[in-house]
């Protein structure tokens, strides 16, 4: 045994001019270390299969020249930003960008407005309020397919249920699906009644986790429920607000099986968004065009990234306040 470890054993510190004892180093991770890698590695392999992989493989798809023949043979061509090129300089494309503006805007604003009254309306308990609660969520728990099916026979110009109730008001037969004037705002009805039970449901559950005391301290200062609405409720739910838009903007960005259903983005491109021109590059004309249907798919992941990332700096500013 050596100096330092008898002096050790006897826990006396060493003496003068003598080199204080090193620890141990341990080799290799600990137990804790291995016990995260365990916990995080199903994530990882999730976020790399199902996120990671299929992103650069719609990269690779843009920045090649993708057939049928290309995906069998495995020689596709190399064409840098020619598709987005093409994309940009297609007609196609203004059409398509003000037709997303419109179809997200109308949507998410009116999904949020009506999803925040209900949720308001129901915050007070009354009776047959469950029944009524669960009713509204049938919207969301039906298949989009039927759904949608379902709007393409009531705005059905010949034989739907709305032109029928306008007909007995002696109102004018209006071809919602197929009139460009009407075709936009049809798809965009039909969405917005889809969204409507997803903000309900976030929402609600956002003023579940507003104290009841703070409404009862306004209420003895004399505040009213319009001036409670402002000064309460709509600034303590904020944090869920933000979050319930962002969600609705990302899933209104990407929706392609309503409009398919009622319209096909038609007629001409009056329905079409950049996700329907997308699918329809894709796999709606019979003569697939893979890679500029990829170049348009990667400029709305662009677009919800940049809007990802301002959610964030809001949500870093309201931390710091």
């Amino acid at each position: 045994m050596t100096t330092t470890e008898v002096t050790r054993a006897a826990g006396k510190p060493p003496r003068a001019g003598q080199a204080p004892p090193r620890p141990r180093r341990r080799h290799g991770p600990s137990a804790t270390q291995w016990a995260a890698v365990g916990f995080a590695a199903p994530l990882l392999v999730y976020l790399v299969l199902f996120y990671a992989y299929p992103l650069w493989r719609n990269v690779d798809l843009s920045l090649h020249d993708y057939t049928i023949r290309a995906f069998v043979q495995g020689n596709a061509e190399f064409v840098g930003f020619e598709n987005y090129a093409e994309v940009f300089a297609s007609s196609t494309f203004p059409t398509a960008l003000t037709n997303t503006v419109l179809f997200t805007v109308g949507s998410i604003v009116f999904q949020f407005a009506i999803g925040l009254a209900l949720a308001v309306f129901f915050r007070s308990s009354f009776r047959l309020s469950g029944v009524l609660r669960a009713m509204f969520l049938v919207p969301w728990l039906l298949p989009l397919i039927v759904s949608a099916s379902t709007w393409a026979w009531m705005l059905n110009s010949d034989n739907g249920i709305v032109n029928s109730v306008l007909g007995a008001f002696g109102a004018e037969q209006i071809n919602w699906l197929t009139s460009p004037d009407t075709a936009l705002l049809s798809v965009t009805i039909a969405n917005i009644w889809l969204g409507i039970p997803f903000n309900l449901v976030i929402l609600y559950s956002g003023l579940q986790n507003i104290p009841g005391e703070v409404y009862e301290a306004a209420s003895l200062d004399g505040a009213g429920a319009w001036r409670q609405f402002w000064s309460i409720t709509f600034p303590l739910l904020r944090p869920v607000s933000l979050i319930t838009i962002l969600l609705g903007l990302i899933y209104t960005l990407k929706v392609v099986d309503v409009i398919w259903i009622m319209t096909t983005g038609g007629p001409g491109d009056a329905s079409t968004t950049f996700a329907v021109w997308s699918y329809r590059e894709a796999f709606g004309t019979g003569q697939p065009d893979f890679s500029p249907a990829a170049a348009v798919g990667n400029v709305l992941i662009l677009v919800a990234l940049v809007f990802g990332f301002l959610h964030l700096q809001l949500q870093r500013r309201q931390e710091d306040s």
